[in-house]
């Protein structure tokens, strides 16, 4: 696999019959080693580990509904009331992060309507900072620890 931009924290790696596989904290279980898991592992580690999300509160590939249709967001970050506080959207190294991308999580957020997006490949990586008041979005210098993702703390 690549090798990211983002601290290694020892994600688990394995083969079996079904091919490569990696271990997921937050599902509990061993699933399929594609470059998009990758990032989406290494990311969800940095958030519990550096960024001080507790993994409790964090689910991956939370399902959706958007206009009828089913969806998955790779990573939703939740606040210790239980809402929603941050959508982290994951591609692999070699995806570019077009503003499709950036659709992309913006749709996702019509349902979560949270106040962080996050996006990332493992090499680049991005923190909007939206306002639903006011209809805006704003990109923030450095991806919010937990405390400013759950509006507890500093951004």
């Amino acid at each position: 696999m690549d090798t990211l931009r983002l601290p290694d924290h020892g994600v688990k790696t394995k083969q079996d019959a079904d091919g490569p596989r990696v271990w997921c904290p937050a599902r509990r279980r061993w699933v399929a080693l594609t470059p998009e898991e990758w990032v989406r592992q290494h990311f969800l580690n940095h958030l519990v580990h550096d960024l001080g999300c507790p993994l409790s509160l964090v689910a991956v590939e939370q399902g959706l509904s958007l206009h009828g249709l089913s969806k998955r967001a790779d990573i939703v970050v939740y606040g210790r009331d239980g809402a929603p506080v941050a959508l982290v959207e994951c591609k692999a190294p070699g995806v570019k992060l077009t503003q499709g991308v950036f659709d992309q999580a913006a749709r996702y957020n019509i349902h979560f309507r949270v106040r962080w997006l996050l996006v990332t490949n493992g090499l680049l990586h991005y923190a909007c900072e939206v306002a639903h008041a006011e209809g805006k979005v704003r990109f923030a210098k450095e991806l919010p620890g937990y405390g400013g993702m759950a509006n507890d703390g500093p951004v």
